[in-house]
């Protein structure tokens, strides 16, 4: 959520898994390939205020992380799995979902 981190296609590119796929608050869908174009499209992106922040592994791999965001008066509560390949010390994003709240 870090703006300068947006903003570096370096920095973009190595958090979301290949795999990676996205349901948005505002309910489209996104792959890993439509992530990273339309985070180097708008460099620094909007910045979220992120609270309520949990995080349980769900095995020695995955984990599950949930918060929920602010951004310009609006809400939404969000969710993530991270995977960790047996190759790789850091885990990336697999699956993120946001939901509007009213």
């Amino acid at each position: 959520m870090d703006p300068a981190v947006r903003s570096s296609r370096a920095e973009v590119v190595r958090l979301p898994d290949p795999e990676f796929t996205e349901v948005g608050a505002s309910g489209r869908r996104y792959t890993y390939e439509e992530t990273l174009a339309e985070l180097c499209d708008h460099p620094g992106g909007p910045v979220y205020e992120p609270s309520e922040i949990t995080g349980v592994l769900l095995a020695p791999g995955p984990v599950h992380l949930t918060y929920e965001t602010r951004f310009d008066g609006h809400r939404a509560r969000r969710s993530s799995l991270w995977r960790k390949h047996d190759d790789r010390r850091d885990r990336r994003m697999y699956y993120h979902q946001g939901t509007p709240v009213p």
